[in-house]
């Protein structure tokens, strides 16, 4: 317990950092910013890989909603339905590290969650049309990032300064739920 605290001491502190440091690569930065991040976009970049070998292509409907929404390469987007979203639970400090983000936990269920071209969606949900364009926006700020290790540190920064529900991010793709759903 008294490290898993420490964990999270330290993890605010990076995250602040990485804020304010956004896209510097000062010596010492931190632990999360010169390991965690790195570790956890080499996993990220693992999970789009197969995605892109096992998952689904878009059908005609849902490459139109893409091509909306603004991706620039909708034809490489692909739909992964598995029983659970993945998440690098065997390695403890990113386990810790998406416990404080709320990335997962005892409450919290991962519907759905685009790896670069890959979304990978849990075969239980009802996936409308309006989650599948949240997802796709995720997709496009993934291309409109420098790269995705960029994308990457934005959304945890946000995450850490705002919380999921008020993270720009979340805000951005959330907008797409409330206007694609009911089409």
């Amino acid at each position: 317990m008294k490290k898993t605290i420490q964990f999270l001491i330290i993890l605010a502190l990076v995250l602040g950092n990485i804020i304010s440091l956004q896209g510097q690569n000062k010596e010492g930065n931190s632990l999360l910013y010169e390991k965690l991040i790195p570790q956890y976009i080499s996993w990220a970049v693992s999970i789009d890989q197969a995605g892109n070998k096992t998952g689904e292509p878009l059908d005609e409907k849902e490459l139109l909603l893409a091509k909306e929404v603004g991706i620039k390469f909708p034809k490489k987007v692909r739909l992964v339905y598995v029983d659970e979203v993945p998440f690098p639970y065997e390695n403890e400090h990113l386990k810790q590290m998406g416990l404080s983000l709320g990335f997962i936990g005892k409450d919290i269920k991962n519907e759905a969650q685009a790896f670069g071209y890959s979304i990978y969606i849990r075969k239980d949900l009802n996936f409308t049309i309006g989650k599948l364009a949240h997802e796709l926006v995720h997709v496009m700020q993934i291309e409109r990032s420098d790269s995705f290790s960029t994308y990457v540190i934005q959304y945890l920064s946000d995450l850490a300064k705002y919380g999921y529900s008020k993270a720009p991010l979340e805000i951005e793709a959330f907008k797409a739920n409330t206007k694609y759903d009911g089409r």
